[in-house]
């Protein structure tokens, strides 16, 4: 069988063994509105296709909000580079104030920030992004800004409820796939994090929930 990389392209080794859920939704309210407005105010940002190509079938895009520092490239920009530290705001997120409001509710150093795009009849075959998970150090972070019913999300071949202005930490070092059966797009805002106490006490004080 064919290996899918990780959403970003890497392949890792085996996660460490776990201390949370495979899904946590955060303890945190956000207006579904004022996240579509903001989604709304980029209409003249372009958006770049998803560069693993072998992960996915349909369109796949992305817009960074926070990229690796001195990256300018589309590509480099929508990358969320395993091994880089060094991340700064796009230009993208300077003309999105409740984004910027929202990832100030994350008391934790933030990687790469992305808006990520799937429209309608496509699918993000299953695969797992290695590593993203607590126990190695890395948090992923799921806020769905606008989504519809025939929008699947399955974690450990379970369904995710990813309603809009939730916010959810997934344990993707685990097999997951995403289908958009409906008309409309999903987009979600996507966040990658370094795991401290704060990411620990959110998702013990979620779980717990």
């Amino acid at each position: 069988m064919q290996e899918l990389r990780g959403q970003d392209g890497h392949v890792a080794g085996p996660g460490a063994p776990r201390r949370f859920p495979d899904r946590v939704r955060l303890p945190m309210r956000l207006d579904p509105e004022l996240l579509r407005r903001d989604l709304e105010r980029l209409g003249r940002v372009s958006w770049t296709r998803h560069f693993v190509e072998q992960n996915y079938s349909g369109e796949w895009s992305v817009i960074a909000l926070r990229a690796k520092v001195g990256a300018v490239h589309p590509i480099q920009m929508i990358y969320s580079d395993p091994t880089t530290r060094d991340y700064e705001d796009a230009p993208a997120l300077a003309e999105t104030p409740y984004f910027r409001e929202v990832l100030a509710h994350f008391a934790c150093p933030l990687r790469s920030v992305r808006l990520m795009r799937l429209a309608p009849g496509s699918c993000i075959k299953t695969h797992q992004d290695y590593d993203l998970d607590v126990e190695n150090g890395m948090a992923r972070f799921h806020v769905p800004i606008v989504t519809n019913a025939e929008v699947e999300f399955r974690l450990n071949d379970a369904p995710v409820p990813l309603t809009a202005g939730s916010a959810w930490y997934l344990r993707l070092s685990d097999p997951h796939s995403v289908t958009n059966r409906g008309t409309t797009d999903r987009v979600h805002l996507v966040i990658d994090a370094e795991a401290n106490d704060w990411v620990r006490d959110g998702l013990s004080r979620g779980a717990a929930s």
